[in-house]
């Protein structure tokens, strides 16, 4: 009982004070390559039946036009190197945000692209790169989790408790509702010198606001003075004294808005406040590498400096809110802030400061501190609500605590079994969501139920043409004429063998795979998603059709096939390895298949190879770190898993490298990966194929439906044998890299139509490159 009072004792405590959370209205970006400043704001929504998100670029001064939707009134922006992303709710529960990127011309209809739709996002921020946001998921606590965008590699699914966010160049900090510092950094990149604000956070405790420059961060505590770390030069060091509320960090300079409304600046170059700007009052402030902007207490228009582009004209834009209107306010509204907003009795809330002060109207002197009565009011509210919720929760606990007893007797699972399925379903739907909100060049269309029952009949058996990682695939045709192929599974259906009977993988968990993998690749020699429909009953994919099957089928159950010679074999076998090739070495993160075979390898209509079915492919280690690996229990098709992955469950790139290998020995010798001898028992092709290859016999195992090799070709097909044989070695490091297997049937292609010049020697040198 002791740790429950003592949790709901910080609850108590927490009424006292608050954490600031001043939402962006403002962002500042730079165009990619280019000199250009943007600087957008929201203002008043829907102001003249227009968007409230409008943008102006400078040098020019010259506005610019944005393609968005003039329904959605926006809450937050925030913006970075060439971009700039709002924020808006959908719905009571739902929020939506959207990214427009600038190119260094480009000034109307700048388009849009959506990155997020899901549970409410609470509070924003961006690096130069990367936005990240509190997600408020409907679990038991109702808890705020992190989430990143547009930003590759990092791990955002990982425990990370905050109340604030502000996020740096490849590091992201928070502050807890204790008041507590979180930071973390990208997944990769260890020698970065943003380690030094990740190791050295501020000292821990009751800080209420915290923001991230380029590559340092400050907070403030409780007390209104100033702590920073990280890299930072001597002439970076904030100011000793004063007491403030808010903060803009850039790159090698600072800003922070005092109490008195007041803003003090401070940085390298002997960087301070333009002298005709310090004895003005602001509202809020933001910052972007050297460009800084704030809010004036006094009308509300938007000043900007630190660039010599702001020095003869620094007023940018009038009437920019200063926040997101809202009902209530905790410290009380900005000072004629009503007029910014259209709902009834909407009001922009003012930062807390430690002395709480209304936002002064300049000139006046007034002193906006706390009265004794206010005090004695709000802490016997606090004490009369805590003390309801200690009595409510106690009660509660007890009962929840008898019931459990009473049926743990009966339980026959695992003791932990709800909670990783709760973990698991938030897993999922913050993957699903994200997946959604990627593209791979064009976005990803939504497809109604509707449209997908009529194309296929109800997913009628005789549209059925093949059997996927999650479901079933269907052949239909769209009203416009476009053949497409839809992967069905329900979601009800909780999993699907893919090891004989030794494993199963969740199908929601594959369809989110497939689709986080192919909404971000674009390649010619990968399969192409067009789209997608999900509910909670429903996981529905929609790809581009090939029209020529897969290689399985022209291997092993066609009579007739366009792959019967071996110029033709190869071509296939190099389009595939492209496509893994891509996956490994050009996609970012990279990717590992898991489970290519030939069954997912599909040939479009001008016979052009192309890898399909993500259902079980990860995210990879960084491919340059031989030793990296994922830790993880075996996945795959039998008689294509890497026996390395299956007998240490360490899963490299080399794994799909030996399943490609399996591949390889089937178009060579057009056995299936496991078939029945003469005998009837069942045999592995490597098995049986690598004894000959080595033996340089190769001749005695290939397909006999395809006319023996010529001269020009026989020296080509045994090439490709010994790289097979490479492939399929038994440890990961012997194997080549699929870059190594790329240049190789490059080379085995070419000599189909040279005369032969490639020896046995030339393959041995694949594993030591």
């Amino acid at each position: 009982m002791a740790p429950f009072l003592i949790n709901h004792l910080f609850v108590f405590l927490f009424c006292l004070r608050a954490i600031n959370t001043l939402s962006t209205t403002v962002s500042i970006s730079e165009t990619s390559n280019s000199n250009q400043t943007l600087i957008c704001v929201l203002q008043h929504p829907n102001q003249q039946g227009q968007s409230n998100l409008n943008c102006t670029s400078f040098p020019q001064a010259q506005a610019i036009t944005l393609d968005v939707n003039p329904n959605v009134s926006y809450s937050q922006i925030v913006g970075g190197n060439g971009f700039v992303c709002a924020l808006g709710p959908l719905s009571s529960s739902i929020s939506v945000m959207g990214c427009w990127r600038f190119s260094a011309n480009a000034t109307y209809n700048v388009p849009y692209k959506r990155i997020y739709r899901g549970p409410l996002v609470e509070d924003i921020d961006s690096g130069n790169s990367h936005v990240c946001g509190l997600v408020r998921k409907g679990n038991k606590n109702n808890s705020l989790e992190l989430e990143c965008w547009q930003w590759h590699g990092f791990n955002s699914s990982m425990s990370m408790p905050m109340s604030s966010v502000a996020v740096g160049e490849n590091f992201v900090c928070g502050l807890s509702e204790r008041g507590d510092v979180n930071c973390r950094e990208r997944g990769r990149g260890n020698g970065s010198r943003v380690r030094v604000v990740v190791d050295a956070p501020a000292p821990g405790g009751n800080y209420s606001y915290i923001a991230a420059g380029f590559r340092h961060a400050c907070v403030i505590s409780g007390d209104g003075s100033l702590h920073c770390w990280g890299d930072m030069e001597e002439g970076q060091k904030p100011p000793q004294a004063g007491s403030f509320i808010s903060l803009a960090l850039g790159e090698k300079r600072s800003c922070a808005l005092g109490d008195d409304r007041r803003v003090v600046c401070w940085g390298s170059n002997n960087f301070s406040m333009p002298r005709r700007l310090q004895d003005t009052y602001f509202e809020s402030i933001v910052a972007k590498r050297t460009v800084f902007c704030g809010v004036l207490s006094s009308d509300y228009s938007l000043l900007c400096w630190g660039s010599k582009i702001f020095e003869s004209n620094n007023k940018v834009f009038d009437d920019v809110l200063p926040g997101p209107c809202r009902n209530e306010c905790p410290c009380g509204p900005q000072s004629n802030s009503a007029k910014l907003c259209n709902s009834p009795g909407g009001v922009i809330c003012q930062p807390c400061s430690p002395r709480v002060v209304q936002s002064p109207s300049p000139p006046s002197n007034q002193s906006g501190g706390w009265s004794s009565q206010m005090v004695a009011f709000l802490v016997v509210g606090c004490v009369g609500c805590s003390s309801l919720l200690l009595v409510t929760a106690f009660f509660l606990n007890r009962y929840c605590n008898s019931k459990r007893r009473g049926s743990r007797v009966h339980d026959s699972g695992r003791l932990d079994d709800d909670p990783q399925a709760q973990d698991g379903s938030r897993v999922l739907q913050k993957r699903l969501s994200h997946a959604i909100s990627m593209g791979n060049g064009s976005p990803l269309e939504e497809f109604s139920l509707e449209t997908l029952l009529q194309v296929t009949n109800n997913f009628c058996e005789d549209k059925r043409i093949g059997l996927g990682s999650f479901g079933a695939v269907y052949h239909a045709t769209l009203e416009d004429g476009k053949e497409v192929a839809i992967k069905r599974a329900e979601a009800s259906s909780s999993t699907y063998t893919v090891l004989g009977g030794q494993g199963q993988v969740d199908k929601d968990n594959a369809f989110v795979n497939e689709l986080e993998s192919l909404s971000r690749l674009h390649h010619k020699n990968l399969v192409r998603l067009l789209g997608f429909y999900e509910d909670s009953k429903e996981r529905i994919l929609v790809y581009d059709y090939m029209d020529n099957g897969s290689l399985s089928d022209h291997l092993h159950k066609l009579q007739s096939s366009a792959l019967m010679s071996w110029a033709v074999r190869i071509k296939v076998a190099l389009d595939a390895a492209r496509g893994i090739e891509y996956l490994h070495q050009y996609a970012t993160p990279p990717i590992i298949h898991r489970d290519i075979k030939s069954a997912n390898i599909l040939l479009d209509a001008k016979w052009t190879a192309k890898v399909s079915d993500f259902g079980l492919s990860l995210m990879g280690p960084d491919p340059e770190d031989e030793d990296a690996h994922l830790s993880l229990l075996a996945a795959g098709t039998v008689g294509y898993m890497d026996p390395e992955y299956y007998r240490l469950q360490h899963l490299t790139p080399k794994s799909d490298v030996y399943s490609f290998g399996v591949v390889l020995l089937e178009l060579l010798s057009g056995y299936k990966a496991i078939h029945k001898n003469e005998n009837g028992v069942p045999r592995n092709v490597v098995d049986f194929v690598v004894p000959f290859i080595f033996q340089d016999e190769i001749h005695r195992v290939l397909d006999r439906r395809v006319a023996p090799p010529t001269p020009f070709e026989i020296e080509a097909v045994a090439y490709v044998g010994y790289l097979a044989a490479d492939c399929v070695r038994l440890e990961g490091r012997d194997r080549p890299t699929m870059s190594q297997v790329v240049n190789n049937l490059e080379r085995a292609l070419a000599a189909c139509l040279a005369k032969p010049i490639l020896s046995r020697s030339t393959t041995d040198s694949i594993s030591s490159q």
